[in-house]
């Protein structure tokens, strides 16, 4: 039996951007390295908020220290992906000292085809 199939699968990504407000949370919190608030503070706040929901993670980067997302978007895409385009978007806005929050929403389509 041979499997002559073909498969497709993608991911859409929708990312608004907008200051850091309370009440904060949203998707992800961007970390500007000058921030008034740092990774820590943040990731308890988030945890006082939403337990066991969001993650820390930081990073080398000339403005951004660090990016505090949800975990269900980690689980639905994959990391360096993700962060490489979140990234290239908010490396545009964002300035060493501002604190900016986000709504992502992804949507995952897949297409399939077999041979009959």
């Amino acid at each position: 039996m041979q499997d002559n199939f073909f498969y497709s699968r993608k991911a859409t990504l929708s990312l608004k951007i907008s200051e850091f407000e309370i009440p904060p949370m949203q998707d992800l919190l961007i970390i500007g390295k000058k921030a008034p608030i740092g990774p820590e503070a943040v990731k308890r706040m988030a945890q006082a908020l939403s337990p066991e929901q969001f993650s820390i993670i930081k990073l080398e980067h000339a403005k951004i220290e660090a990016i505090l997302i949800r975990d269900s978007l980690l689980q639905m895409l994959d990391e360096r992906v993700l962060m490489q385009i979140i990234l290239e978007e908010a490396d545009r806005s964002i300035s060493d000292n501002m604190v900016l929050r986000s709504e992502l929403k992804i949507s995952i389509s897949v297409q399939r085809e077999v041979e009959l």
